[in-house]
């Protein structure tokens, strides 16, 4: 399965969604117009800019915009031809880069199953190009956000049953491709909502407020096209505003856009900047009100309980997450300031000040916990929390979550699992991902290029922040949440399990394989020493029937127990049962090496996630050497922290929504231990610095 494959099958999440994930370091490989790309690189200065829009300008293509019924632009008469950037782009052997669009390529034609350009990227290239622009006055990219614009509302279908939506694929020679192969839903792409709709309402949001001042006259042409898609949307999605579906037995919004908080958050971006711009606008005001009360009622979880204060991304899952359009935090932080709604602040603080430091304490911006973490990591999920934790931290005023940006930002110039830049400031090109074993995916395609992009503009319109991340470039230890698998362990009857997918329909089986028990069987699992108590979460299939019970224990410690049944309704998922995390009701003792599961019943275990009680990641650079403690405890915590002679260290609390604490002080020792002190749900930053 290639990158496109992957794009392709998360674009319509169909019930291969998540074991699609697993390839998506696989590169695109199809023959296509070539050109060069500057390679050559330095350490970025954190005085200079680091958005360079160079690689981006490469990808960009002259479209031919063809008169076809239902398809129309901008001075169309005027200016036949727009632009738009091509989907994909492979390195090649020389440095340079090669321009390709998605799907098998006919070379008769020139056409491609799918083709050169889609709405997605066309829709979030005109935002990059809007906010640098606005930031720098650049009038190259005032002149590019226009001609994407122009690009995109062609696409948006303006006739027929099908009015204000979009067609997603569109070919070199302009020609529309409505139906792609593979193919993908809805089918055809303008047939009904979709993410593309989604993120022709953030481009066209965003595109208002910046030309409504500049060019009145297009400005209200993209007016014009919001409210199209947004009469779209009221006939669709937002028709069943104010009514819910179950999901596992938990009550979920119905009325999210593609049935989700992740296309949901990206038309409320869009939504958001439009209301600013444009108040009284009724029809804008009531939708980005429901979409924002439909991402906040995904939230989900707690500081000890899986997802942690995440927002969802998909109604028909409680146990699935993706970092890939994580940016339902940033719309509802946005939201609740727009909207003067400080309640829908809740699921963004948590989201960011919770789950976010959890995340990168476990190895970073995983593409997927479903339920375990796990997968590669790709620059969307990685600008999705640097995004999310900024605007987070600006409209909760919680200036903890600007140094876990800056972490999190940090992932772009070397901290990351590869030990490498994700981002090179003198060519603008990026990496198309890394996988969990630290291999890099050298392309740079349109989607990973706008979503470094996006970062960098963030840091460039903050310059703390920016700051504080220069000083990072690696990631010298870890110690968070960490997968054990079931199947790992020693059994004293049952069996190991190995179905021939991983994906349920609403999760995945960590490692592709399960312990199933009998009652009177047991597995004796081994887990990583530690020199802390950890909580630990029982990953179980549970079946909708009774089935007793599983009983934890660690030596003579019992950790509790979890039911093997009793899941609560289907509802609307694609499964029935759950493959959910437990929480186990006592911590793990420190020094403990193995957790024993014995059933009365017909168990199906899949994972332990293992979590200490303070969980840390550090990060080194130029700025010295930074820890970041993050609490799951219920109770405030301190870790011993060594001070070498002639070093100062710096102690930063924040409580569990990002703000500060009393517990903050720098302190001067020689060569002896510190304590350090980190607030209940909270997270405390520890600075080295030579005196």
């Amino acid at each position: 399965m290639t990158y496109t494959d992957v794009r392709s099958h998360l674009r319509s999440r169909p019930v291969a969604l998540a074991a699609a994930l697993s390839m998506l370091l696989v590169g695109a490989s199809t023959a296509a117009a070539s050109a060069s790309a500057p390679t050559a690189s330095d350490a970025p200065s954190s005085a200079a800019p680091l958005t360079n829009l160079a690689h981006l300008d490469f990808l960009l293509d002259t479209v031919p915009l063809t008169p076809v019924a239902g398809h129309t632009t901008y001075l169309m008469g005027e200016q036949p031809t727009a632009q738009a950037p091509w989907v994909y782009a492979d390195k090649k052997a020389d440095g340079s880069y090669a321009r390709v669009g998605g799907g098998t390529l006919d070379p008769v034609t020139g056409h491609y199953g799918q083709g050169a350009f889609d709405a997605d990227d066309i829709a979030r290239t005109a935002v990059v190009y809007l906010r640098h622009w606005q930031l720098t006055g650049s009038t190259a990219s005032r002149e590019h956000a226009f001609q994407t614009l122009r690009s995109l509302t062609y696409l948006q279908t303006t006739t027929g049953p099908n009015a204000g939506n979009v067609v997603l694929w569109q070919q070199a020679d302009g020609t529309l491709n409505p139906s792609a192969s593979p193919a993908e839903l809805p089918d055809p792409s303008d047939s009904a909502e979709s993410y593309w709709l989604a993120r022709t309402v953030w481009a066209l949001g965003e595109g208002y407020a910046a030309f409504k001042d500049a060019d009145p006259a297009f400005a209200s042409f993209l007016q014009d096209r919001l409210h199209l898609a947004l009469a779209s949307l009221n006939t669709q999605s937002l028709a069943r505003y104010g009514t819910y579906a179950l999901a596992d037995g938990v009550q979920v919004p119905a009325w999210l856009l593609n049935g989700g908080a992740d296309a949901s958050a990206e038309a409320a971006l869009g939504l958001s900047a439009y209301t600013t711009a444009a108040a009284s606008d009724g029809a804008a005001t009531t939708a980005l009100t429901q979409l924002s009360e439909g991402i906040a009622a995904m939230s989900s979880g707690s500081v000890s309980q899986w997802p942690f204060g995440a927002i969802l991304p998909w109604t028909k899952s409680q146990t699935f997450w993706h970092a890939w359009g994580g940016l339902a935090p940033a719309a509802v932080a946005q939201a609740s300031v727009v909207l003067h709604r400080p309640d829908l602040l809740t699921a963004a603080v948590k989201d960011s000040a919770q789950f976010t430091p959890q995340l990168l304490a476990a190895g970073g911006p995983d593409n997927l916990w479903s339920p375990a973490p796990g997968d590669a990591q790709i620059a969307y999920g990685a600008d999705s929390r640097v995004e999310s934790l900024v605007a987070t931290a600006k409209a909760a005023n919680a200036p903890g979550l600007l140094d876990v940006a800056a972490v999190a930002a940090g992932w772009f110039f070397g901290a990351n699992p590869s030990g490498a830049p994700a981002y090179d400031p003198a060519t603008g090109a990026a990496i198309d991902g890394i996988d969990p074993g630290g291999k890099v995916n050298l392309n740079s395609g349109a989607e990973s290029t706008i979503h470094t992009l996006l970062t960098m503009l963030t840091l460039d319109a903050n310059p703390g922040l920016k700051a504080k991340t220069m000083a990072i470039d690696a990631t010298v230890a870890i110690d968070g949440l960490t997968v054990v698998e079931a199947e790992s362990g020693t059994l004293a009857g049952g069996t190991v399990v190995r179905p021939e997918s991983a994906w349920t329909g609403e999760a995945l089986w960590s490692g592709g394989a399960s312990v199933a028990l009998g009652a009177g069987d047991a597995v004796s699992i081994p887990v990583p020493i530690s020199d802390q108590a950890r909580h630990v979460y029982a990953v179980v299939n549970q079946t909708e029937a009774r089935a007793g019970s599983t009983a934890w224990a660690a030596g003579r410690t019992r950790l509790g127990s979890t039911p093997n049944g009793g899941a609560p309704a289907q509802g609307i998922t694609d499964a029935p049962g759950r493959l959910v995390p437990l929480t186990l009701e006592r911590a793990l003792p420190a020094g403990a090496t193995a957790v024993v599961a014995s059933s009365n019943g017909a168990a199906s275990l899949d994972a332990l996630l293992v979590q200490p009680l303070i969980s840390s990641v550090a990060v080194t650079g130029p700025g010295g050497v930074s820890t970041m403690y993050v609490s799951s405890a219920r109770q405030s915590s301190t870790r011993a922290v060594v001070v070498p002679k002639g070093f100062v260290l710096k102690q930063r609390a924040f409580d569990a929504t990002g703000k500060p604490v009393a517990a903050s002080r720098d302190s001067i020792a020689a060569e002896r231990s510190q304590r350090v002190t980190v607030v209940a749900g909270g997270f405390t930053f520890v600075t080295l610095v030579r005196t």
